[in-house]
């Protein structure tokens, strides 16, 4: 059944290089736990202690918040089609914005796309393996293109206006420093 290994093998980043969605648990001290399904090319495996994804715009900004105050992060990868398994790697994160020293380091690595709100380095320090004998069999399609264009059509500017309105605080009303560390000017 399940194994735990001090880092992913080469056989887990095979494993993670051929799925198509992976699931990003945070969560603060207090309030409510988040858990988001992430898909789309934004998740690089950087060596075997290290992940980073890339977090674009969306309806609400919790990984980020949560991290700052606790940075606790496990990706989930489960296999809904071949043989099964479930793969988790858990670990300390940190968030990058673009105005922080390591962004560029990391942004060259994905696609480039307006909607890149953050981008999140996790640590790992355990890698844990179950069954995953219960996950149904589910078959890729696509990718969807609703937030691309989206994004395209809202353009820098109103990306921005976007996270001024909705992506600075957390559901439990923690802070995302998203217009500070990315050199947002926040109008009075």
């Amino acid at each position: 059944m399940g194994q735990q290994f001090k880092e992913l093998s080469n056989k887990h980043i095979d494993f993670i290089g051929n799925q198509q969605i992976y699931f990003v648990g945070t969560a603060a001290e207090s309030g409510h736990v988040n858990l988001s399904p992430k898909g789309g090319d934004s998740l690089r495996v950087i060596d075997a202690n290290t992940i980073a994804w890339q977090n674009l715009t969306g309806s609400g900004n919790e990984s980020a918040a949560h991290v700052l105050l606790n940075p606790r992060m496990t990706i989930m990868f489960c296999a809904f089609e071949g043989s099964p398994l479930i793969l988790r790697a858990y670990g300390q994160a940190r968030v990058l914005h673009r105005n922080d020293s390591e962004w560029e380091k990391y942004i060259t690595l994905f696609p480039e796309s307006v909607a890149s709100r953050q981008i999140f380095i996790l640590d790992i320090s355990l890698v844990q393996s179950s069954c995953g004998t219960s996950v149904p069999y589910f078959n890729y399609e696509s990718d969807r293109d609703t937030l691309a264009k989206w994004s395209e059509n809202k353009g820098k500017e109103g990306i921005e206006a976007y996270w001024a309105k909705k992506n600075q605080r957390s559901i439990d009303d923690f802070d995302s420093e998203i217009l500070e560390r990315s050199g947002i000017a926040i109008d009075s």
